[in-house]
């Protein structure tokens, strides 16, 4: 596996096999990586001929009292965990690479990304949609592979693709979890132990929600109001826990029928978000 820091190399090889008649296929992460990274990795084998990654803390999308100094950098066991997955090419760019003056151009995808995480992390979705765009016209992707677990940020890539008309195709890959059902995070990690006990009921009441929906309950506000106070009552701080479109992420109706019941919840100082579809068959 080569890594390539400089956006002038990166470019490169990536014509060269361009020019060789072979796809690409990429997956942009912030590294410190776990294994559902590297479930996303051996998507994009399944779709390309190469496969890059790309490991960037990006500093466009923490907010002024987020933890852009704190998270984790963990370049030298990303290298070794992308490479055993068979990853062909890693960009590491320094931030001044990526941002080598201010910036005065941002893409912004409306709506999509006011609402949910977007609410309590003003700005976070544009410094997303940014990055990930200047990533795609470095990389120039065939595919792109992106993990479900950030449903929002899936959502605003895939609108931002079809809007700006990016030759990529996007790729939202199930979440991956542990055995007791948390959903996989880089921030896991700042759980305490008693915390990552309690963590898992993030995910329990996702559960309870699909089923309640499933069984017939169509009353959204209500359900996510009483399943709000029970992890509440747990513990937890919640940001949100809400059924959506699962095309718009706006509130569903009873009338959707594509939904995604999705949480972010605050346990100690770390803020967890999970999700999971729900479809409703009509006779």
């Amino acid at each position: 596996m080569q890594t390539l820091n400089t956006i002038a190399d990166t470019r490169q090889q990536v014509r060269t096999w361009q020019a060789q008649g072979l796809t690409v296929g990429f997956v942009p992460t912030m590294g410190n990586l776990h294994a559902g990274h590297i479930r996303l990795i051996t998507e994009a084998r399944q779709h390309a001929d190469r496969v890059v990654a790309s490991v960037f803390v990006n500093p466009t999308q923490f907010g002024p009292n987020e933890d852009f100094d704190a998270y984790p950098r963990t370049l030298a066991a990303d290298q070794a965990k992308l490479a055993a997955a068979g990853t062909d090419l890693l960009f590491a760019p320094p931030v001044d690479e990526m941002y080598p003056e201010t910036t005065l151009t941002w893409v912004d995808v409306d709506h999509l990304g006011d609402h949910l995480c977007g609410a309590s992390r003003p700005g976070h979705f544009r410094g997303v949609s940014t990055v990930v765009s200047k990533l795609f016209n470095i990389v120039t992707p065939d595919i792109a592979c992106f993990g479900e677990k950030d449903f929002q940020q899936l959502a605003v890539i895939r609108r931002m693709v079809r809007d700006l008309c990016f030759g990529v195709r996007i790729i939202g890959v199930p979440t991956e979890r542990e055995a007791d059902g948390l959903a996989m995070s880089s921030r896991n990690g700042y759980l305490s132990q008693e915390e990552r006990a309690l963590a898992p009921q993030v995910y329990a009441h996702l559960q309870q929600a699909r089923q309640a929906i499933e069984a017939g309950e169509s009353d959204y506000p209500a359900l996510q109001q009483r399943l709000s106070a029970s992890l509440g009552s747990l513990g937890f701080r919640v940001d949100y826990l809400t059924v959506v479109n699962a095309e718009t992420v706006s509130p569903a109706t009873p009338q959707d029928t594509d939904l995604r019941v999705a949480v972010a919840a605050r346990l100690g100082q770390t803020r967890l978000i999970d999700n999971i579809p729900v479809t409703i068959v009509r006779d």
